[in-house]
């Protein structure tokens, strides 16, 4: 057989995506793999440049040019692309190579999307339990004394004569409530309330309409639902707290304009917590804000981590730990214009 017909047969029946690119990143070979992932033919990719065959790639393309300048290589691992709207994971490798005296690169792109979600899951479980231990040691640090310093002030409030000294005694009280309230928040619900038998867009709708009643005329909510998702049993109180945290972080981080979509699907063979479900409900909350920034994406749940000034940081931890308590997981996708939340809950079979 032809020589280049056996090695076109090789790389083709490769598993992981191959393209080649010049200096200006054009495309000038992709294999199998290639289409499938970045969802085009070969007669598509071939002369297209690579910015324009993926809508965002958290990589630099000018270090696949300076890889051509210098004739070196690299890898890159995690790596985020966004194809259809859709983020996958890839970890990439680039090889400079030379060619009838010219210089290409040579581009491998293996889907890792699987093994980043169950790290992600993995990590955001230690994080949560370490946060959590670590809140609730200190929270009961601080509430103990609490009630000390608020009963002294009653009492010496009753000695006090002047009402203008009292009102010294009311600010003591105040703000020790405050922060009892504060505490109890960032303590949070302890267990799963009293789950029953409930339909996923009869609570997402009454969040919609509390949320509705309170933004800003310049966002619109709008919802996609699959009406077809069966009931799920849930304590339908915990899973509102937690749709209307998630929903309300949106409105803030769009500050006075924007638009947030809520969506729900069904999902199918999913891991949740260390154990596959035939059936999930998804929900994705999705706004068109500035997104998260790149500092606070490893850190996003945990508690009084907020990038919004005058914020608790408390609305996203609490949320984590409903949805937690419920079997569920939460997922964060985000890039400038795009920010997506997506929950899986098991559902009954």
């Amino acid at each position: 057989m032809n020589n280049r017909i056996n090695i076109q047969t090789i790389i083709d029946s490769q598993l992981t995506a191959v393209l080649v690119v010049d200096s200006e990143l054009v495309v000038h070979f992709a294999n199998t793999a290639a289409e499938q992932l970045l969802t085009l033919s070969k007669r598509r990719l071939q002369d297209a440049r690579l910015d324009q065959v993926v809508e965002d790639i958290s990589l630099d393309m000018r270090r696949i040019q300076r890889c051509i300048e210098l004739e070196q290589s690299f890898t890159n691992s995690e790596v985020q692309i966004v194809i259809d709207g859709l983020p996958r994971w890839v970890d990439v490798s680039v090889t400079a190579f030379t060619l009838n005296k010219r210089t290409l690169a040579l581009m491998e792109l293996r889907l890792i999307d699987q093994q980043k979600k169950i790290s992600q899951e993995l990590q955001q479980r230690a994080q949560q339990q370490a946060a959590r231990e670590l809140v609730r040691g200190l929270a009961h640090e601080i509430k103990n004394p609490l009630g000390g310093l608020r009963g002294a002030a009653q009492l010496l409030e009753r000695e006090l004569e002047k009402e203008e000294l009292k009102e010294f005694t009311h600010l003591i009280i105040a703000q020790a409530d405050r922060l009892r309230n504060l505490v109890d928040r960032l303590l949070g619900p302890q267990r799963p309330g009293k789950q029953e038998v409930i339909n996923l867009h009869s609570v997402l709708e009454q969040v919609r309409r509390l949320v509705s009643m309170d933004i800003a005329p310049g966002i619109s909510l709008s919802r996609d639902y699959d009406p077809s998702i069966p009931d799920l049993e849930a304590d339908p109180e915990q899973l509102q707290q937690a749709f209307l945290n998630m929903v309300r972080n949106a409105v803030e981080a769009l500050g006075n304009h924007g638009h947030i979509t809520i969506r729900t699907r069904t999902a199918f063979q999913v891991m949740l917590q260390g154990k596959r479900y035939r059936l999930a409900a998804e929900v994705r909350i999705i706004d068109d804000g500035p997104g998260i920034p790149a500092a606070l994406h490893d850190t996003l749940f945990y508690p009084m981590v907020t990038g919004r000034e005058g914020g608790t940081g408390l609305g996203l931890s609490i949320a984590q730990e409903l949805i937690h308590q419920h079997r569920g997981r939460i997922e964060c996708q985000s890039r400038p214009g795009h920010t997506e939340f997506i929950i899986y809950l098991p559902l009954r079979r």
